[in-house]
């Protein structure tokens, strides 16, 4: 083994691992997480969701959180019957995360070892954005089944999207597929709009030899 790869962790009660990674951020990935978790949970299947955004959590909005006193909240955090890690319960919305890479790196991995997941079908990753240190520590370290790609129709999404399927590629991770989100804004007559351009996940895929898994719409009641 490359003695500066980290060793792969163990997760024996946890069945399938799955990362959600995008180039760039705001493309929506955590919004595809946290209703890829649900959606799972909701086909009767176990459920864990880890946020690996160290700089900016974003789990926590997503399921009406914030932080929480350790001494009384055993972690995970269960909330509509998923078990949820995030540095957003650990630290206040106002304060900044000022820390170098190889620390980031250290609370991805806690939160992967020290945390008791219990017996999952699913751990579902939200990766933060990039290629960085907590994305290459997760890909070797943590037990991955594949990695699914988020990425937005227009050709900037795309290109840091490619750089996500590179980087998985080289370390041995399956692409499971791809999304494309924010595909189009359909309007009260049902007109669709594609607003940021069109095909552009379904381009990835092909180029990618990756299956495409669908577009998700803008839908104002996500935002809400």
């Amino acid at each position: 083994m490359n003695p500066g790869m980290p060793q792969k962790l163990s997760l024996p009660g946890v069945k399938q691992v799955v990362a959600v990674a995008s180039g760039k951020g705001g493309v929506g990935k955590s919004t595809v997480a946290a209703n890829l978790a649900m959606a799972l949970h909701m086909s009767g299947k176990s459920v864990g969701l880890m946020d690996a955004d160290i700089y900016g959590p974003s789990v926590p909005i997503m399921f009406g959180l914030g932080k929480v006193d350790q001494n009384t909240t055993p972690f995970p955090i269960e909330k509509f019957g998923i078990r949820l890690m995030s540095m957003g319960f650990l630290i206040g919305t106002e304060q900044a995360m000022i820390w170098r890479g190889p620390k980031v790196a250290q609370a991805v991995q806690s939160f992967l070892a020290q945390i008791d997941w219990g017996t999952l079908d699913y751990l579902i990753i939200d990766l933060p954005p990039g290629t960085g240190d907590a994305q290459l520590t997760l890909s070797q370290s943590a037990p991955l089944t594949g990695a699914v790609i988020v990425t937005t129709p227009g050709e900037v999404s795309l290109i840091d999207a490619r750089k996500g399927v590179k980087m998985f590629r080289e370390v041995r991770v399956p692409i499971l597929g791809i999304v494309e989100n924010m595909s189009y804004f359909t309007d009260a007559a049902g007109t669709k709009t594609p607003i940021f351009g069109v095909g552009g996940g379904m381009k990835l895929a092909l180029e990618s030899n990756a299956p495409f898994l669908g577009e998700l719409p803008i839908d104002p009641r996500v935002a809400a």
